[in-house]
């Protein structure tokens, strides 16, 4: 039985309360990407967060946050209708963080899942946060060289329909992992990855795919559970792959890797827009074994685009391409009713320019020490990170 409105809301604890504000604006989209911080002559990690945070004047500080390690800073847009429009501010908002750094900070910045060359020993931990100090909850996972990650967020009306849409893309996560992977390189070589964020980011708890819940009232019972024992400090310490924010009214799907490009931000955007309502607003999703979704999950991780995924015991597997086409042929009803058809359609044109194969490119051409400026470019809007 669905639950109603005055059902989903009574004796549910503060956190859970859903935003209200969701139903009168389903659907609309948003974006949060973390940036590294860089010095604009080495182009090395700069752990001047505080600093930055000091200099920012709004509107542009209202968009802004700083992350727990001191030379990541996250970058946020408002909730759009229409993906253009996200895409549009993003630009505006990426240019005039680039304009401050480098004129009055001498800082630059760039976006990927991780820097190629960091080391651990370089990463300063924000002064503000706690839980990242040696002795904290995360011990010295809170040294480690950071990752970065896109986070985007669906506006949808109710928390019954956001589990729906949250168990639906459970078997959506791997692909959008694959197309998004942008961080083959750890502390100066190529690891074999496409996203080496997501085995990293794999130490840190609370972290991957969550079970499918069916119902609201399952999804809070649990992460209640969590954190009235301790587990996790509040429900910001769920960082599951995809996860609801009540305060938001949002489903938020963080599976993927911070995008060099604003294009490629705009594209995972439009898959993730078109997936949450297509999921919300079709019928409950089929229970799919979380043994099989974590090995497509590590096979999108290491081959990218180019991985196999296993289909279950009675299908043989199938390539990422092929999944990512029926993936954009179902999502274009959707499309069509939201106005991110060419962003949809742009999907394949970033299955076949991949940013870890942009990176892999240049460090074969340049070396490894070329690409940093390559992803600085990137982020700028130039040329420079194009394939030969």
């Amino acid at each position: 039985m669905r639950e109603g409105p005055e059902r989903r809301r009574r004796g549910l604890p503060p956190w859970a309360q859903w935003n209200t504000a969701a139903a009168s604006a389903p659907w609309t989209v948003g974006v949060e990407e973390q940036l590294m911080l860089l010095d604009a002559r080495t182009l090395s990690l700069a752990s001047r967060t505080e600093e930055v945070g000091s200099a920012l004047l709004a509107p542009l500080a209202a968009m802004t946050t700083a992350d727990g390690n001191a030379c990541v800073i996250e970058l946020r847009t408002g909730a759009h209708v229409g993906v253009p429009a996200l895409a549009a501010e993003l630009t505006r908002l990426r240019a005039a963080l680039d304009h401050l750094l480098r004129d009055g900070l001498g800082l630059c910045t760039a976006a990927a899942g991780t820097h190629p060359l960091a080391l651990g020993s370089e990463v300063a931990v924000a002064a503000d946060v706690r839980h990242r100090r040696p002795g904290g909850p995360l011990r010295a996972l809170g040294g480690l060289a950071p990752t970065m990650t896109l986070h985007v967020h669906v506006a949808v009306p109710g928390g019954q329909l956001a589990v729906r849409a949250l168990d639906g893309l459970r078997s959506d996560l791997p692909l959008l992992l694959s197309l998004s992977a942008n961080s083959p390189f750890w502390h100066g070589a190529d690891s074999g990855f496409a996203s080496f964020r997501t085995p990293v980011l794999a130490m840190f708890p609370c972290v991957g795919i969550p079970r499918r819940f069916g119902s609201y009232g399952a999804y809070v019972r649990l992460v209640d559970a969590m954190v009235r024992s301790g587990a996790v400090a509040d429900p910001g310490w769920l960082w599951w792959d995809v996860r609801l924010r009540p305060r938001l009214g949002t489903v938020e799907v963080r599976v993927m890797d911070a995008q060099s490009r604003v294009a490629d931000v705009a594209t995972l955007a439009a898959l993730v827009q078109c997936l949450v309502r297509s999921h919300a607003e079709g019928p409950p999703a089929r229970a799919v074994p979380a043994e099989l979704l974590a090995a497509n999950r590590f096979l999108a991780s290491r081959d990218g685009i180019s991985a196999w995924f296993a289909a279950g015991t009675d299908m043989p597997r199938r390539p990422a391409a092929d999944a990512l086409g029926e993936m954009i042929e179902g999502c274009l009803p959707a499309a069509v009713a939201m106005g991110c058809t060419e962003e949809l359609a742009a999907a394949a044109a970033l299955a076949d320019d991949t940013g870890y194969a942009r990176q892999r490119l240049m460090a074969a051409r340049d070396g490894v020490g070329a690409v940093p400026a390559a992803l600085v470019g990137a982020y700028r809007g130039t040329r420079r990170y194009a394939a030969a």
